[in-house]
């Protein structure tokens, strides 16, 4: 007997079940990933699902989270906050994944699927669907991002972006015109009838007579006056509207004799030895055939502005120094080394790599320069005119290195950054340039800025408490020309500066003769990157400025230190003679630029004049607040690793490096200065009542200190998070091979990508 088949069901549901529970099937919404945005800051476009490459070796601490490019900067949110404490400089204006576009060098695409890659430039197209994105940057990062999980037109979309907005077409396109202008009108309410005093900024601008007046009276110059003569740029387009020129030289004579220089940039006026020698820097003469008018007649001029009427000594600077393309090309051999290349082997062949960059030479070089211009101008006691063709590149760093080796007061803050405001930004340095911010022309990007802060920190690594400021400020410094939001490092001259923001002034509505400082600040306005704490950072403990203060039988008393050879210091130890740190007594002195003098100092046959004046100078312990001159031996110069090196994983030293003596010296500093703060309370004690000193409230806002005083039950050891790199962290940056080995990644072929963008392209499928 068969059974009956059974009915096939003609109905079918497609709904899920009803949960039973329905508690436990909510989940939680997903996190809304949102960046940070400024005043003026739009998001142009974004990508989701993006891994951001954390380690070399393996992918186990990689970020996830949103990739976002705006018209300022490349965001990178991740979906997790870190649970990791926060130990580097924190930025206000740009979040720990941010990076300027303006400080991206080259956006690489790749697909590793099919081995194509492609450094994209403005409005290019792209062929294939990236799978990754590396980001090179001025700041020597490098950034990389995988796109697998990620939307593929969306990865492409937002490279795209990324490459578009990094290319400006035009300077005023850049983030900071549009940023300032809503910052001021939303500030409205901080200014007073209208406007904002410049009290707040304690750094001199030096684009009116009055900040020239001031100079002239601090150095003593007293047959220079401050000439208007180029005023509405009349005569010279990159000069400033003021310049300080001899008493006995007339407006109209100047006029005439400027057609002979050129960019009509004629000899102005930049310090003065108490001694009445002036240091002068000009441009080239164009027709050689008036060079020796311009000798009797303007040259004089300076004669009769020495008390003694010394005569004029003449540098060409262009003969004497490397050009700035020869510059360019050590400093992308030295940054080749330092952030893509393996290490080598063993110390001495990685030493020998970046000798033979020649970067360490050149700074030698102008190192060496300054050194002889210091020895005209205090020991011959003549004044001294820099010539160089445009005046506006080796000039620049050669008259900042003479005055910061003859004047102590350029190296305190805010005298550095008055002497890198006179000499480099309204002196007509083109940092717009040099910099390459508009990326239109590499033949032009030289970084002359740069060499000068290796120079100053090579000065302080060799007299590191003649300097009130850190080598951490000069990194910041440094980091801030790839911030465009300010106009020190923006514009190639102060002309330039005048016409772009008195048409940034009308586009936004700003009051006719409002003042340009307070509507588009310079850099020097470091509140508004970084917090009170964060600013003490470029403070040094080491410091012995004219206010040192000390405590002598229970009272403050302040050190006064003459111009002539200190004798503070001749009961130091020798490990700290000269200024010198310990380690460097043992290396051999330099009496002579020009030749290298016997350990004993004693006294050489057939000495020069140059020669006995330096050997003279090292056989004293050396005045801090007096002339400094530093050893220029090969072995005395040394790589600046907190700059080059602060990004490398295996550079980064746990617990070492320089940062663990500041660690230190900053908490013995603060505890004096507690000292003396309780010091002063009871020496004058409120009537009625008994004074309390405490190191907390109002008093531990206002410390000079990073590091505070420690408690005894602090441990003895360094702080975990201390590095070599602080206040900067290499965590996230993949800037060269792993340290067993193994490539970042097969298409990075030897990292030809930065030195070389057309082989790159010509390698691209």
């Amino acid at each position: 007997m068969f059974s009956v088949k059974p009915t096939k069901p003609t109905f079918k549901s497609y709904l899920p079940p009803v949960p039973t529970d329905v508690k436990k099937t909510i989940e939680p919404p997903l996190k809304k990933l949102e960046p940070k945005l400024l005043q003026g800051e739009i998001v142009v476009n974004e990508v989701n699902f993006v891994r951001k490459c954390i380690s070399a070796e393996s992918s186990q601490d990689d970020l996830w989270g949103k990739l976002i490019c705006t018209n300022f900067k490349v965001s990178f949110i991740p979906s997790e906050a870190s649970s990791k404490q926060n130990s580097h400089l924190s930025h206000l204006l740009l979040g720990e994944h941010d990076i300027p576009l303006a400080c991206l060098e080259q956006v690489v695409t790749v697909n590793d699927t099919k081995g194509k890659k492609k450094v994209l430039g403005s409005n290019q197209k792209l062929k294939f669907n990236p799978t990754e994105l590396i980001l090179y940057c001025k700041d020597l990062r490098i950034i990389r991002f995988c796109f697998v999980e990620a939307g593929p037109e969306s990865a492409k979309k937002v490279c795209l972006a990324i490459a578009h907005y990094s290319h400006p077409a035009d300077l005023p396109l850049l983030f900071g015109f549009e940023y300032q202008g809503r910052r001021y009108h939303e500030s409205k309410g901080q200014r007073v009838n209208g406007a904002t005093p410049r009290g707040g900024l304690q750094t001199p601008i030096f684009d009116r007579p009055s900040d020239w007046d001031r100079e002239i009276k601090r150095t003593g110059a007293s047959e220079w006056r401050v000439c208007s003569v180029n005023e509405s740029y009349a005569i010279s387009p990159s000069l400033p509207e003021h310049i300080v020129v001899p008493v006995s030289l007339a407006d109209q004579d100047l006029k005439q004799h400027s057609i002979f220089f050129m960019n009509q940039r004629v000899p102005h006026w930049c310090w003065n030895h108490p001694n009445g020698s002036a240091l002068v820097r000009m441009a080239g003469i164009g027709d050689p055939l008036q060079q020796r008018r311009i000798d009797q007649r303007v040259f004089p001029t300076i004669t009769k502005s020495h008390p003694q009427r010394s005569e004029v000594i003449r540098s060409d600077v262009d003969k004497c120094l490397p050009n700035i393309q020869d510059i360019q090309s050590a400093f992308i051999k030295v940054r080749q080394i330092c952030v893509i290349d393996p290490f080598e082997e063993s110390e001495e062949r990685w030493l020998s790599s970046i000798e033979n960059t020649r970067w360490l030479e050149y700074v030698r070089a102008f190192l060496k320069h300054s050194a002889e211009m210091v020895y005209l101008l205090d020991a011959k006691n003549t004044s001294v005119i820099l010539q160089e063709e445009e005046d506006r590149d080796l000039n620049c760093v050669v008259s900042s290195l003479v005055q910061l080796m003859l004047d102590p007061h350029y190296r305190s803050l805010i005298g550095f950054q008055s002497l890198v405001q006179k000499e480099w930004v309204m002196a007509g340095h083109r940092f717009l340039d040099r910099c390459n911010h508009l990326k239109k022309n590499d033949k032009d990007e030289s970084p002359l800025f740069m060499l000068f802060l290796d120079c100053v920190w090579q000065m302080m690594n060799q007299y590191p408490a003649a300097f009130e400021f850190t080598e951490a400020y000069l990194t910041v410094l440094s980091d801030s020309m790839w911030i465009p939001l300010f106009s020190t490092f923006l514009f190639n001259s102060s002309k330039q500066r005048a016409q772009h923001l008195m048409d940034f002034a009308k586009n936004k509505a700003i009051p006719q003769g409002e003042d340009q400082v307070v509507y588009f600040p310079p850099v020097w306005e470091w509140s508004q990157q970084f917090s009170t704490k964060d600013q003490t950072l470029f403070n040094n403990p080491m410091y012995i400025g004219k206010g040192a203060a000390c405590v002598q039988n229970g009272e403050v008393k302040t050190f006064r230190r003459t111009k002539t050879y200190s004798s503070t210091l001749r009961g130091t130890p020798a490990s700290l003679r000269n200024g010198l740190k310990a380690g460097d007594e043992s290396l051999t002195r330099r009496g002579s630029l020009l030749s290298e003098l016997r350990p004993d100092f004693s006294l050489v046959k057939d000495e020069s004049p140059s020669e006995r004046f330096f050997r003279d100078w090292f056989s004293r312990p050396a005045d801090l607040q007096g002339l400094l001159i530093p050893l220029l031996l090969p072995s005395h110069l040394a790589l600046w690793k907190l700059y080059f090196l602060r990004w490398v994983p295996e550079a980064c030293i746990a617990k070492g490096g320089p940062i663990t003596a500041y660690h230190k010296l900053s908490q013995l500093v603060d505890e004096i200065e507690i000292l003396q703060s309780q010091l002063r309370q009871y020496k004058a004690p409120s009537p009625g009542r008994t004074p309390r000193p405490s190191s907390s409230g109002s008093l531990s806002d206002q410390r000079r200190m990073y590091f505070k005083a420690s408690s005894p039950h602090d441990p003895p050891s360094p702080p975990d998070f201390l590095t070599s790199s602080f206040p900067f962290t290499p965590m996230g940056n993949l800037c060269r091979r792993g340290s067993y080995g193994t490539p970042i990644s097969k298409f990075l072929n030897g990292a030809r990508i930065w030195l070389s963008t057309e082989t790159l392209e010509n390698d691209s499928l």
